[in-house]
């Protein structure tokens, strides 16, 4: 009896060899973090990832997408910045005379602090 052996995919001109699969300590060490904070990220499902049996795998793709997630924006546009840094001061009130803004300030409350939750450990020793 003659087995026949699987044929090798070869790749033709037209087809893209696969991605190239990354580590989660390579792309720790790409972004700055922790390994543990990738393989966390990816079990809950925070961040795109293969998996490859039990073994978390990145594309290039997945690293840009991961950086697109936690990019921060400035809060204000660039013109609202521009007037956040003028001076305090308006020129020309009704007096002529030059008056500071003052920022608003929410009303401080005081803040207190909670019982301890287990009441009993901290009970005095008879």
């Amino acid at each position: 009896m003659h087995r026949s052996t699987p044929e090798l995919v070869s790749y033709g001109p037209s087809d893209a060899p696969p991605p190239r699969l990354y580590r989660p300590e390579e792309i720790a060490d790409t972004l700055g973090c922790s390994a543990w904070w990738v393989k966390d990220r990816a079990r809950r499902r925070l961040i795109p990832h293969t998996r490859v049996g039990r073994a978390y795998r990145f594309t290039a793709e997945h690293l840009a997408e991961i950086i697109r997630l936690y990019e921060q924006r400035p809060t204000q546009p660039a013109q609202a910045a521009a007037r956040a840094a003028e001076p305090l001061c308006e020129p020309g009130t009704q007096t002529g005379a030059a008056q500071p803004r003052r920022p608003v300030v929410a009303s401080a409350t005081r803040l207190r602090a909670r019982p301890p939750r287990r009441q009993q450990q901290y009970a005095p020793v008879a």
